[in-house]
């Protein structure tokens, strides 16, 4: 049965997350490449109160998800697509040997850092649930302004959106997607407006960096962040890796695209499930899970079959 990986993004994590993965040399080959490269142990960040930090979290993620990722692959389940949601996607580039972990992980860390120090408060992530894109979209340019922007960003299922931009702009438009029957309106726990062009200062920066790195074609099928597309060369994912911070993410058409290369099995890196219950949800014929830490025989015994 043809796999697909799949790599969460910043929401999913966990405290004590990297504490928590198998226990196998690849994972803990991963954890000291990317302590070393920090200059110091990746693992004081997943902490509960490391992760209020962006930083933190966007490193434990991708520490999560490559450790988890190798540790399958060394096994013996062998994926034909990788996708990652937003910082997720940096971990999918890297099990795709599209780029180093060392170098993934100096991208990541800058990235976190500007975003830290771009919006520092008044700004974020909403979610809204029972409401196509059409509508989305409909009340976010009735309601976005200069001084109160807010735009669609990740369309993670066709009912299931994220908007971005100022706190005062989303609140409005939370409320008049419930007066429009949305089941669920609601600011999510991220303080920075990811996935719009108000980051766009972080993708010109990401570029420059990613120039000074040596990217390459993927081993495995790379889905991109901003077009949803199969991606098989080193320049279309060192755009997607810089982009994606700035451009809405079509998780839904990503995950639609492996199912398209006729991926049956979907495994979702830890931590959470929110990705596996999306395909689950959203696709037919198909199987989906997340990976926990656990039994390695009865994991890969389950990945197989």
């Amino acid at each position: 049965m043809k796999v697909a990986f799949l790599f969460p993004g910043q929401g999913s994590q966990e405290p004590e997350m990297l504490h928590h993965l198998i226990s196998h040399r690849a994972a803990e080959e991963v954890l000291q490449e990317m302590s070393q490269t920090l200059g110091f142990d990746v693992r004081v960040a997943d902490s509960e109160n490391a992760l209020k930090s962006t930083i933190s979290i966007q490193l434990a993620l991708l520490a999560s998800g490559v450790a988890t990722a190798r540790v399958l692959i060394q096994s013996g389940v062998q994926p034909i697509a990788v996708a990652g949601l937003s910082i997720g996607a940096f971990a999918a580039a890297v099990v795709a040997e599209a780029i180093s972990l060392s170098d993934a992980t100096k991208l990541v860390r800058s990235r976190a850092e500007e975003m830290e120090m771009m919006y520092p408060s008044g700004y974020g992530l909403a979610a809204l649930i029972g409401l196509n894109e059409t509508q989305v979209s409909g009340l976010v340019k009735a309601v976005s302004s200069e001084t109160d922007p807010v735009f669609v960003g990740n369309i993670n299922a066709p009912r299931q959106i994220v908007i971005a931009g100022s706190i005062d702009g989303m609140k409005e438009v939370l409320s008049r997607a419930v007066e429009l029957g949305a089941r669920k309106a609601e600011l999510l726990p991220v303080s920075v407006p990811s996935h719009c062009p108000l980051l766009q200062p972080i993708a010109k920066s990401l570029r420059e960096q990613l120039r000074s790195m040596q990217i390459r074609d993927p081993q495995f099928v790379y889905i991109s962040n901003v077009k949803a597309r199969a991606i098989r060369s080193a320049v279309g994912i060192a755009t997607d890796l810089a982009d994606n911070i700035a451009h809405g993410v079509r998780w839904h058409d990503a995950t639609s695209v492996a199912q398209e290369l006729g991926c049956q099995r979907f495994l979702e890196m830890p931590p959470g499930h929110a990705s596996s219950d999306l395909v689950r949800e959203n696709l037919s014929e198909v199987e989906a899970f997340p990976v926990v830490s656990g039994s390695i025989d009865r994991l890969f015994k389950r990945a197989q079959s």
